[in-house]
């Protein structure tokens, strides 16, 4: 029998998290953007497109009201993705600062470029 690899799959809300994470990131990782809102006719194209029953999801949104409705959707909807949380002092992932991001995707098992892990 042959074992099927997992994906990493990263749901973001903007088009700016999702080229912030992009840069960071020195592994080919799958980056959904959601636009803030997700329909039950939108999700299930996603959920069949990326295979995201059966491949590693992590919600990265931002600490807003916005942010966190679309946390507790997916949350419910995807209830195996794990959640990468930013302080709400920075309230978006596109302007926490790229050394935080770079650690928090570090501390979830990504590979990152190691100058962000030193960018301030």
């Amino acid at each position: 029998m042959i074992a099927h690899e997992t994906e990493k799959v990263i749901i973001v809300e903007g088009l700016s998290d999702k080229r912030k994470i992009e840069e960071i990131l020195n592994e080919d990782v799958t980056i959904i953007c959601t636009n803030g809102t997700l329909s039950i006719n939108r999700f299930d194209e996603l959920l069949d497109m990326y295979n995201l029953d059966e491949n590693d999801v992590y919600i990265f949104v931002d600490e807003d009201k916005s942010g966190l409705r679309l946390r507790k959707q997916l949350a419910k909807e995807l209830p195996h993705a794990e959640h990468i949380y930013i302080s709400k002092d920075y309230r978006e992932v596109a302007t926490t600062p790229y050394k935080i991001l770079a650690s928090l995707l570090v501390a979830k098992h990504f590979t990152v470029r190691p100058f962000y892990l030193q960018y301030n």
